[in-house]
């Protein structure tokens, strides 16, 4: 995570990025032969926000604790930023009216029964609970055999407990399980950059993306693109070891639990009468098995499940 004193590193990294993406035709300016950036300059930011050059660019030097809605608002849509990027620059401004605050060590939030039974009774989806971290705090038996190359991972924590984004770009399986590897990496570190901007101070996120960064030069990648995204949902496509190919949507909620940590209920299914529902359906039926006869340990699918014969399903 950037290093800059009261996440100054953080706001310039952004509005620079999402600066440099914006040609001066898509924002209605005039353009120049002699131009030397592709993306708008600052001042030309500052007219397209109607504030002045030296304003802007103190702005973007990560001033921004004392700047008012109004304003940002203003500088949001000059930038043409989605919701989520849009949400994320506030963030940043209220994180920066506390950055006197030390570095937080933000306890877990226990998830209550209500929603772990809820988790189980959905029977023919898998549902698991993420927090902003994408640590997998709560999952009914279906997530479990569903996801069971990320909870049999070396890099689980020592509770066993997986977190997505050290799967995603830490454990070499993943190329393979995730056939979208690059869109799941993409999409798994923007969801961390937009918990950096909620919590900047939390300090097991800060040694979560300080441990990515030196270990995966894919992650560093996706970190200086300073991409956001709040809530993630659409297709998913894995290699599962036992039942082979599985396309599934999912959905993303947004989960209200004790604190102020942001946590999202995640569902993925099956489009009913598709091969991948036969498939799921099948892990389903090993996943209740277990879940009677083996609490509170569940085996492997990878080690217990029989693959097809042809090791994969044809698609």
């Amino acid at each position: 995570m950037d290093q800059q004193p009261g996440n100054r590193g953080e706001i310039r990294g952004f509005l620079a990025g999402r600066r440099a993406r914006i040609t001066p035709a898509q924002a209605g300016l005039p353009t120049s032969a002699r131009r030397r950036v592709a993306g708008l300059r600052r001042e030309e930011v500052a007219v397209l926000a109607g504030v002045s050059t030296e304003w802007y660019t103190r702005l973007e030097k990560g001033h921004i604790g004392g700047v008012s809605e109004d304003v940002l608002d203003a500088v949001a849509r000059a930038l043409r930023l989605d919701d989520d990027e849009r949400t994320y620059l506030f963030d940043l401004a209220r994180s920066a009216r506390r950055e006197s605050r030390a570095p937080s060590r933000r306890g877990d939030v226990e998830v209550p029964p209500r929603v772990q039974w809820l988790l189980d009774s959905m029977t023919m989806s898998s549902a698991f609970v993420r927090n902003g971290r994408t640590d997998i705090v709560a999952g009914n038996p279906l997530a479990r055999a569903l996801l069971a190359p990320m909870f049999d991972s070396a890099t689980v924590d020592r509770h066993g407990r997986p977190n997505i984004a050290r799967y995603v770009f830490l454990d070499p399986g993943a190329q393979d399980f995730f056939v979208d590897w690059g869109a799941a990496g993409a999409a798994t570190a923007a969801l961390l950059r937009a918990e950096a901007g909620r919590e900047p101070r939390d300090r097991a996120l800060r040694a979560l993306v300080g441990e990515l960064s030196t270990l995966s030069p894919e992650f560093r990648s996706r970190w200086a693109a300073h991409d956001v995204l709040m809530r993630h949902d659409g297709v998913k496509r894995l290699q599962h070891p036992a039942v082979g190919r599985l396309d599934l949507t999912f959905q993303s909620l947004g989960l209200p639990l004790p604190g102020r940590a942001v946590h999202n209920l995640v569902v993925y299914t099956a489009e009913p009468g598709s091969a991948s529902e036969d498939r799921l359906t099948l892990l389903d039926s090993w996943a209740a098995t277990q879940s009677r006869t083996a609490r509170p340990s569940r085996p492997s699918p990878q080690r217990k499940l029989t693959p097809w014969a042809s090791g994969r399903p044809s698609e």
